[in-house]
């Protein structure tokens, strides 16, 4: 391998030749051999967006002439693009604060800049990292990718997901089958009814992450190191503001407190409980399909799955409901990933917290892990579940708990003691009301309609 020799303030380091990265990027690289998780290319495009931003807002200002804004944008659009991917190798095991992922954007973006203008034009510190600090350039980029990815992803697969029940519930607008509590058998519901409950849970987690997003959408840029936007132009942090909207479609504004948007991350924590809460949900939908989906002759049975593989290495014939077991591990996944984007934000001392490199490889990870989720369990199982009307309707018929209807009749005792009676002989309610003398049969024919109970 061929290397050059770079410089930083510390002195030389020897960089490979083909990587537009510079001396503190390979410190970096060489300083931190910690894991194999690299920094999330969410923020790789997010640094790309900021710094075409920040030297768009410094031209206006006057601070950076044209030349040097042309070359930083075009180099910043193939960061955006993902076409200098290979040139982000840094971990995320680094300093809490982000300074060598943004040394790294700096010297990439100034590198690949100098070539394009083949000769040596942009400082990386001087010129790319101009008006800022690391300390609110990368919570700027983790804010940036956190809407990014709620809004294009989590977001868009949330509402494909909820769709698809939407039309179940129109399918089966007419089905009665018992419903249950406590994993026993209850009253009944009719099967839209259950459906149109998953459905509620989408809306609500579509509803709390939409309420989230207004925070993360402020950004920190313009605090500079410690929140008093030190070398920064007046201006700049809302103008800035400004054009990474423009870039990305989406609306951002300047945090109003610098002090705190440097040193707190409540509102990713904030974000992150609303991506907890429709894991939650998505766990209690895909355990409910499962059990749903049970058997094919020993469980419920009420509903069929698509049958995307074979389930078993020894018992042929067998399929499982795979895609509800891929979406509950993800659950649990993203429930953990809760615990550390927590305990990471407690961590704010003084003017900074140095935990955000794990507090945002958490949050994209449960927020790529959910939308991934969601859309092969859409695709794969929720879009070809059909009700198995049959094995719904001798469940609802042989369900004790039908007795309730008789409540206004017989009375609250009477009618434990027809349940119990059945039960115990395995008669039908009918046979034992009967029989009990609570009810004639013309009378209990009269007042007995599951169908209507729903």
């Amino acid at each position: 391998m061929e290397y050059r020799i770079e410089r930083d303030s510390m002195g030389e380091m020897k960089v490979p030749a083909d990587r537009y990265w510079g001396a503190q990027t390979q410190r970096s690289l060489e300083n931190f051999k910690i894991g194999g998780e690299l920094m999330p290319r969410e923020i790789t495009r997010a640094f790309g967006i900021l710094k075409k931003a920040a030297a768009i807002a410094n031209n206006k200002l006057g601070r950076l002439d044209d030349e040097k804004l042309g070359y930083i944008s075009a180099a910043c659009d193939e960061v955006i693009a993902g076409a200098l991917d290979g040139h982000f190798p840094l971990v995320v095991w680094q300093t809490g604060s982000g300074t060598q992922s943004n040394m790294n954007a700096n010297e990439v973006i100034a590198g690949r800049g100098n070539e394009l203008a083949g000769k040596r034009l942009l400082h990386p510190n001087d010129h790319v990292n101009m008006s800022q600090s690391s300390n609110d350039t990368f919570p700027t980029a983790m804010h940036i990718a956190a809407v990014t990815i709620l809004t294009d992803r989590v977001l868009f697969e949330i509402r494909r997901l909820k769709e698809t029940f939407k039309r179940l519930e129109r399918e089966n607008e007419g089905v009665v089958k018992t419903g249950r509590t406590h994993l026993q058998d209850a009253t009944p519901i009719r099967f839209s009814q259950e459906i149109s409950g998953w459905r509620g849970m989408l809306e609500k987690a579509e509803d709390q992450i939409g309420r989230a997003i207004d925070g993360i959408s402020e950004l920190a840029l313009g605090g500079t190191a410690v929140g008093t936007g030190l070398n920064c132009p007046e201006g700049f942090d809302a103008l800035v503001a400004r054009e990474v909207s423009k870039l990305t479609g989406k609306s951002f504004t300047t945090s109003p407190n610098k002090f705190h948007a440097l040193t707190s991350k409540d509102d990713l924590v904030f974000a992150h409980g609303a991506l907890k809460a429709l894991a939650a949900n998505m766990m209690k939908i895909a355990n409910d399909v499962r059990w749903l989906a049970s058997g094919p002759r020993d469980g419920l049975g009420e509903i069929y799955i698509p049958e995307n593989e074979p389930g078993s290495s020894i018992m042929p014939g067998k399929v499982n409901p795979t895609q509800c077991e891929a979406v509950t591990m993800v659950a649990v996944q993203v429930i953990a990933n809760d615990v550390a984007v927590g305990m990471a934000a407690s961590q704010g001392n003084f003017e900074l917290n140095v935990f955000m490199p794990v507090i945002i490889y958490n949050f994209l990870q449960s927020a790529r892990l959910l939308s991934d989720g969601m859309a092969s369990f859409n695709d794969h199982c929720a879009a070809g579940i059909v009700a198995n009307r049959e094995k719904m309707r001798h469940n609802l018929y042989n369900s004790l708990m039908l007795v309730t209807a008789l409540n206004p009749y017989i009375g609250y005792d009477n009618a434990a003691k027809t349940a119990k009676k059945a039960f115990a002989e395995n008669i039908s309610l009918k046979q034992a009301c009967t029989s009990l003398g609570f009810l004639t049969e013309e009378k209990f024919d009269e007042v007995f309609h599951p169908e209507l109970m729903a």
